[in-house]
């Protein structure tokens, strides 16, 4: 239950603060992202930069553990190698979140605050989530038919 309680409370905090940075808006992530417009928005650059700093202790402070508070062991990555899924996979979310100025996170809470745009987001993010593990189940089941 202390795990729900830790995981609710973040997911909290980190709704409010996209609520607070404005990540939540479209047009002021595209505002950001568009670098060579006269009417350049560099606001969100504190966002990025608070978050890569709180990133950076975490995971400072991890390595000196043994284990997390509220788990047996960490969760690492398996692989440390670039391949093509995920430098595709970050490539098609760049280009999602530079075209729409959602990514998932700020879609979620902008949707859970009722705005429009978000649920065809949100809609559009869970229909590819889905093609996507029809996609690796349909990959998987050939694999294992033709070792």
């Amino acid at each position: 239950m202390r795990k729900l309680l830790i995981a609710l409370a973040s997911g909290l905090i980190f709704g409010l603060g996209l609520i607070v940075s404005a990540m939540i808006s479209p047009s002021k992530v595209l505002a950001f992202l568009d670098v060579a417009a006269p009417s350049w928005d560099p606001s969100l650059a504190l966002v990025l930069a608070s978050a890569v700093t709180v990133s950076a202790l975490g995971f400072a402070l991890g390595r000196r553990r043994n284990a997390p508070l509220f788990a047996a062991t960490f969760n690492a990555p398996s692989s440390r190698s670039l391949d093509k899924k995920l430098l595709s996979g970050a490539a098609l979310f760049g280009v999602g979140w530079g075209l729409v100025g959602y990514c998932p996170g700020p879609a979620l809470v902008a949707l859970s605050l009722g705005a429009p745009a978000a649920l065809v987001f949100v809609v559009a993010m869970l229909v590819g989530m889905g093609v996507f593990a029809v996609q690796e189940r349909y990959r998987a089941a050939r694999a294992g038919a033709n070792p």
